[in-house]
């Protein structure tokens, strides 16, 4: 019996076991966090070198022509800005109709800890995509510079000719199968990192904390999957990919990123999972790291909910044109926010000093934040793999037949 559960069934098993000890026993949250941040730690290991892996060996090593890299990047530009367009008004539809903040008294200012880090101004964000160091990006799990020295280390690859390239791309095709290898390892401990994810998240947040936000809550998680269904399904309609089969991939890295809130801890496995749908490896290993800076489609959704929310709670009446220039900055500021937990609160609270709202407004998300985040980012996560399956499709080049081996059984 316990043989035929797979991955997917002992994750869910997890999942009911991290809720029930963090409710029964939530004095071990810190053994809870420490598995759980050995999990990640993991995974997190394997982000540099499958990215530079993928990343050359799809440019220099299936692409004749580099025209079609720059076809490529401004196709997932413009796909990118418009999805997470459209992210934004759901968020603002939603939090002027529902108005979850409004009633709400804040909390007094003494009680306000929360330390403001200004996110990447738009220069800033321009000059961060060029690294000084790969070693330092590497080492920092920075996606947009391990993703830009990987292309132009691609490209400079494929201007060579000879054994020279064929060794290079040899030794990055091995480090690739070699490090999905790795990720299948790492995997098979998942449902106990996951476990220890959810626990550690009940003992610190508890009940109460639903019954004093839920509005805010719910209203966040039911506009996300109105989102889902009224974007991203025709989307997939539109691009006759098989609805079905799309879930049954996204299906463990969406959970993987709901319980660890970390678009890191997914991507090895999203990567994987994309290729064996049918995505070609040359596209997934662009696309996927690329819209983990420019394609948060959960996060943009979440920012605008909840910087209008801040406004409300604290009285404060915003236009709807004062929202729209709110909307511009979050959009532009978010580019530069990172795969991983509570980023997007980081990009929050300095939002609100800019626009003149209480910084106290944000403590009242801070309790709740983590279970926003887990909506979020697996809404990143789906939103991206999408969008590399769309792509595909563009490309004239989904093969939901054929698709790549990525490793041997």
């Amino acid at each position: 019996m316990l043989k035929k559960l797979t991955l997917t069934h002992w994750i869910f098993i997890a999942l009911v076991v991290g809720i029930g000890l963090g409710f029964v026993a939530p004095s071990w949250s810190p053994g809870y966090q420490v598995v759980s941040n050995i999990f990640l730690r993991l995974i997190k290991s394997i982000i540099a070198p499958i990215l530079f892996g993928t990343l050359v060996v799809g440019i220099a090593g299936h692409t004749s022509d580099m025209k079609q890299v720059g076809r490529l990047a401004l196709k997932s530009i413009i796909y990118f800005e418009i999805v997470t367009t459209l992210a934004l008004v759901f968020g603002l539809v939603a939090v002027n109709v529902v108005k979850p903040g409004e009633g709400i008294q804040l909390p007094p200012a003494s009680s306000s800890t929360i330390e403001v880090a200004k996110p990447l101004s738009t220069p800033e964000l321009i000059e961060h995509i060029f690294p000084k160091s790969i070693i330092e990006a590497a080492a920092s799990n920075d996606v947009l510079q391990i993703v830009f020295f990987a292309v132009l280390f691609g490209l400079a690859l494929s201007q060579l000719h000879g054994k020279h390239r064929e060794t290079m791309i040899e030794v990055c095709e091995s480090l690739s199968e070699t490090m999905f290898k790795f990720t299948g390892m790492i995997m098979k401990f998942a449902p106990l990192g996951v476990g220890a994810a959810m626990a550690n998240t009940v003992a610190h947040s508890g009940a109460d904390v639903l019954l004093h936000l839920a509005k805010l809550v719910l209203t966040l998680y039911g506009t996300l999957i109105a989102f889902i269904l009224l974007v991203f399904v025709p989307i997939l309609l539109a691009c006759r990919i098989p609805i079905r089969r799309f879930v049954r991939a996204v299906r463990e890295p969406a959970l993987i990123a709901f319980t660890t809130t970390s678009s890191d801890a997914a991507l090895p496995d999203a990567l994987q999972n994309m290729v064996k749908f049918g995505v070609p490896k040359r596209i997934v290993s662009f696309v996927l790291p690329l819209g983990y800076s420019f394609n948060l489609d959960g996060s943009t959704l979440y920012l605008a909910l909840a910087s209008v929310f801040c406004a409300q709670a604290a009285g404060i009446h915003l236009s709807i044109e004062q929202q729209l220039v709110m909307m511009l900055s979050l959009m532009i500021s978010s580019k530069g926010v990172a795969a991983v937990p509570r980023a997007s609160f980081v990009i929050l609270s300095a939002t609100l000093v800019t626009f003149g709202i209480p910084i106290e407004a944000a403590v009242l998300i801070l309790g709740v934040d983590t279970l926003m985040d887990m909506a979020r980012t697996c809404t990143n996560l789906m939103g991206n793999c999408l969008a590399s399956t769309v792509m595909a499709r563009w490309e004239g080049d989904l093969r939901l037949d054929q698709p790549e081996q990525i490793f041997e059984r």
